[in-house]
């Protein structure tokens, strides 16, 4: 039930919408150098800075931003370049202020960011929201930013503890693959099979049966399902090649170094190679192994856009020579100790989904009225620019019908 001292209202009656139609530059106008960072799809910074002075978009009070595609919420309060379409500019009216609108929405982009709307400022525009007088709102932004900022300094300790884990993790590994070994090379120990990509013109080759494995399927320790599929034909007319269960498959290409076992049968893309090893290696060794390499992989890989390793290069890193029947002891040592910080992640994870949550029930509270205590609520009303509902909701009215 809305507070009898607050007033409903429509989203667009208390803001107005600025036209950047005049101030937008396309991306191959952004210049490497100069003053103003470019504001694009509700981001910052996106292809560089420009000085052109006749694009710039000068901003006097905080404006929000809106990005229709990425559905990210941003607060300005600098001068900056409105980049393509779906960016919006956004800047409050009188009767609300900047910082208590920027929550608001993030309020409104959560409630439909899993609809699919592309255009999605167009549906937040017509919703109905309730706002209190501008004492309240000051109070609010403050019990918000004060509870966030202790949720921000937790979350930071939880990332903090992940990061440890991680260099734990490279420990274990380093630990493990030490010792009185002789050496060798990975290419004396293991041969590659590359992938490639069917024809995204030739809509026969896709959609099919058959997984088809790239970077952004390359998560955790096992594959079980990939993004993509392809068609028997796409295999068939494509240098795509075949992973079977059980088998190692290393990124060579954007994230040299990583690793997975994969327990489907799946095609790979070019950027992916699957590890044929020439001894009876576990597969659990050879991930285990490729993952002690992997800082390695990226130290010898080249690219000033995209990072890769060549074949000649992995293959010349050297690894140490362990016998077949070691590795068991190998592997026992690494899962152990990996168990572990798998138990204490999954708490961590955990508790930052807690975290998410936590910030939108402060947000959900704050929009019902039901953040502030009784005598903060007390306080507000004693302020000098606090005014009846009805008051507000009139002047509300009229100021957009003056603008109109």
């Amino acid at each position: 039930m809305m507070r009898e001292d607050w007033v409903e209202v429509v989203y667009k009656e208390v803001v107005n919408k600025i036209s950047t139609s005049q101030k937008k530059i396309k991306q191959k106008e952004y210049l490497i150098e100069g003053l103003y960072p470019i504001i694009d799809q509700g981001q910052d910074l996106i292809g560089g800075y420009t000085n052109d002075i006749g694009k710039i978009l000068n901003c006097n009070l905080p404006v929000l931003i809106i990005g229709d595609h990425t559905k990210i919420v941003k607060l300005i309060n600098f001068d900056f370049v409105p980049g393509a379409d779906g960016t919006k500019v956004l800047e409050p009216n009188k009767y609300i202020l900047p910082e208590f609108l920027y929550y608001l929405t993030q309020i409104l982009v959560f409630k439909i960011k899993d609809k699919g709307y592309a255009r999605h400022y167009q549906h937040i525009e017509k919703q109905n929201i309730i706002i209190p007088p501008l004492p309240e709102q000051r109070a609010i932004v403050a019990k918000i930013e004060q509870l966030f900022s202790e949720l921000d300094n937790a979350i930071a300790n939880l990332k903090a503890a992940k990061d440890k884990l991680e260099i734990y993790r490279q420990a274990v590994l380093k630990k493990a693959f030490e010792g009185e070994w002789s050496r060798c090379t990975i290419g004396e120990k293991f041969d590659f099979v590359g992938g490639g990509t069917p024809s995204k013109s030739n809509p026969d080759y896709w959609g099919g049966e058959i997984p088809w494995c790239s970077v952004k399927d390359v998560k955790n320790d096992f594959l079980s399902h990939t993004k993509d599929h392809i068609t028997e034909l796409g295999a068939k007319e494509s240098n795509t090649n075949i992973a079977s269960p059980g088998m190692v498959i290393l990124i060579t290409r954007i994230s040299p170094g990583k690793s997975i076992i994969t327990n489907i049968k799946t095609a790979i893309n070019q950027d992916l190679k699957i590890v044929l090893p020439k001894d009876d290696y576990n597969s659990k060794y050879i991930y285990y192994l490729f993952k002690s390499t992997e800082r390695t992989c990226i130290k010898r890989s080249n690219g000033t856009t995209v990072l890769g390793i060549s074949l000649n290069n992995l293959k010349s890193i050297e690894i140490p020579d362990i016998p077949v029947e070691k590795q068991e002891e190998i592997i026992d040592f690494i899962e152990t100790r990996l168990s572990v910080c798998d138990n204490i992640q999954a708490g961590i994870d955990k508790d930052l989904e807690k975290a998410e949550a936590l910030r939108q029930s402060i947000l959900k509270k704050a929009f019902e009225g039901k953040l502030l205590s009784e005598e903060e609520l007390e306080a507000c009303r004693k302020e000098p620019d606090w005014e009846p509902a009805e008051k507000l909701l009139e002047r509300i009215k009229k100021s957009k019908e003056e603008d109109a």
